[in-house]
């Protein structure tokens, strides 16, 4: 699994996985909350996507399940994002990557 970073969104979005499924979302969702102390202010569930969206720090983020591009971590607001938003999503990414490789090392 490598970290993809991409911008198609007018924001900075980081791809987690982009092949990960629902059982793979709920781990790292359970990793946020567990590890980062991460609460859920919203969560919207449909056919075939999630978005669950949080604060870490001051910023307003979105993980993101889709059947189509698979588990991803962006700012809620989009285009509109801060430029601190943005690179609050890269630091968050660097470190559940570094969780997941873990996870992953253990099974």
């Amino acid at each position: 699994m490598s970290l993809t970073l991409r911008t198609a969104l007018g924001c900075t979005e980081a791809v987690i996985d982009d092949d990960g499924g629902l059982k793979r979302f709920y781990l790292i969702a359970d990793i946020l909350k567990t590890d980062l102390d991460v609460v859920y202010t919203q969560k919207e569930d449909d056919f075939d996507a999630i978005n669950w969206n949080f604060s870490f720090g001051k910023h307003l983020l979105t993980l993101c399940y889709s059947i189509y591009n698979g588990i991803s971590l962006f700012p809620t607001q989009l285009n509109e994002a801060s430029r601190r938003a943005n690179e609050a999503v890269v630091e968050l990414a660097s470190v559940l990557q570094g969780k997941l490789m873990s996870v992953d090392m253990r099974n």
